[in-house]
């Protein structure tokens, strides 16, 4: 009985289907932002480990002529 209340508290089915138009908009828009921010991310990591690359080349350069 109780666990069936506690339910029916987060289940909501609207009759008017309209309802869920702003939540639909809401959740595009986070998307696309998470995967615009996933992008970033990927293109900063991408950029830091050619700088790494070209690091540890100039080291490898730099030991050998020692």
């Amino acid at each position: 009985m109780l666990s069936s209340f506690v339910l029916n508290l987060f289940l909501y089915f609207p009759e008017d289907k309209t309802e869920y138009i702003p939540a639909g908009i809401t959740m595009a828009i986070f998307m696309i932002g998470a995967l615009l921010t996933f992008r970033i991310i990927q293109k900063a990591s991408k950029r830091e480990e050619l700088k790494t690359k070209a690091m540890e080349e100039q080291a490898r350069i730099q030991k050998r002529t020692e």
